[in-house]
């Protein structure tokens, strides 16, 4: 069915984001991924792309525009490529917002302009090793100074980790605030008392550094507060709707990519002297996660033409992310299948996308917390 959410405007966008990742990215990738980390050079080739601020007002070098379908195009074309660990897309669409809508107007002077040319590469900091999706157990605190906020604690599975000079930091203010005692504190390189620890192994997304950081005494300025004192649960919030979207338009868009990279498998490799396409089990497989993908595309797009008129919901935002990210997983471990041993090779793109994309599932969220958040919208 042909998809009515974009014009001509987008697709031309996406000619363009298509150049770039051919010129820019793909020839470099693997590389990357050896290196556990995205060179600056990319973040600065993005920058002058205009692929970076797309949101973030002209007056601060950004790309000025309200349409949050051009995100949505950048995020699918990332995700059809395979250059999920380039995170682009959680610096423009996750952390973005955090600026553009909480920052004063110094703070926006200050930040903005790096972020957009990706001379300053961003992150934002909640995970805890002993606080997940559960905000409200964190143990890093900021305790007022005066004229600084004195931070202390610890992150991990923080992606950007490495890279980011800007890394937004939610800590406990507020000892006995509860979830109204923690607030939004920017923490930039070189402040003593920052460091990272390893760049962490993981089993996907070998490209994108992820990191733990810890905190010793790190003097925070008070102008680094962002938003509202003891407000960060009511930021993370308001903002988690767009993060949610954007992982689940990442998630079909892989899925879809996954499909056509199948279909032409299953034409040319034979099996039993002809093709696996010929094979009925195989068509049986192909209909169904072509089905699947096709009603999940609906859902998707629907929520991506509400959240750009302002009206995505944090409920119809759950639902898009779990139901997407666990279709994600479940056609590439499909698809692998029908790759046969081919699959299990790191040479062929469906042995990544079946790594790289089973975070889906948890990052952003856990299915699961999705469909508690769903759960209780019905049971209010």
């Amino acid at each position: 069915m042909k998809r009515e959410i974009y014009g001509a405007e987008h697709e031309a966008f996406r000619a363009t984001v298509r150049a770039f990742l051919a010129k820019e990215v793909e020839p470099h990738y693997e590389q990357w991924e050896k290196d556990g980390v995205v060179s600056r050079e990319a973040w600065l080739a993005a920058g002058r792309q205009g692929l970076l601020g797309i949101t973030v007002p002209e007056e601060y070098g950004g790309g000025g525009s309200t349409d949050h379908r051009f995100g949505a195009v950048l995020t699918e074309e990332f995700a059809r490529s395979g250059a999920a660990g380039f995170g682009v897309e959680l610096h423009n669409d996750i952390i973005g917002p955090y600026f553009t809508s909480l920052g004063t107007d110094e703070q926006k002077r200050r930040w903005l302009p790096g972020f957009c040319t990706g001379e300053t590469v961003t992150a934002v900091a909640m995970t805890e090793p002993g606080a997940g999706s559960d905000l409200q157990a964190l143990r890093t605190t900021a305790e007022d100074r005066g004229d600084h906020w004195l931070l202390n604690g610890s992150k991990t599975f923080i992606s950007n980790g490495i890279l980011a000079d800007l890394v937004i930091v939610v800590a406990r203010t507020k000892p006995e605030g509860g979830a109204k005692g923690m607030s939004l504190l920017v923490v930039e390189r070189g402040m003593p008392g920052f460091e990272r620890g390893r760049n962490l192994d993981k089993i996907g997304l070998k490209a994108q550094d992820t990191a733990e950081l810890f905190f010793r005494d790190v003097r925070v300025p008070k102008e680094n507060l962002l938003g509202e004192l003891h407000g960060a649960f009511v930021h993370l919030m308001q903002n988690l709707p767009q993060e949610r979207l954007c992982i689940a338009v990442g998630a079909i868009a892989a899925a879809e990519y996954l499909l056509e990279t199948t279909l032409r498998h299953v034409k040319e490799r034979e099996a039993f002297g002809r093709p696996l396409a010929r094979l009925q089990h195989v068509r049986f497989e192909l209909a169904e996660m072509a089905t699947e993908c096709a009603v999940t595309r609906t859902f998707v797009d629907r929520c991506i033409d509400a959240h750009d008129r302002g009206e995505l919901d944090a409920v119809h935002a759950a639902m898009a992310k779990w139901w997407a990210t666990e279709l994600q997983k479940r056609v590439a471990d499909r698809c692998l299948q029908l790759h046969g041993g081919y699959g299990y090779m790191t040479e062929y793109r469906v042995a990544r996308a079946f790594t790289d994309g089973r975070v889906t599932t948890i990052f952003g969220g856990a299915t699961e917390i999705m469909k508690e958040i769903i759960g209780r919208s019905l049971l209010a």
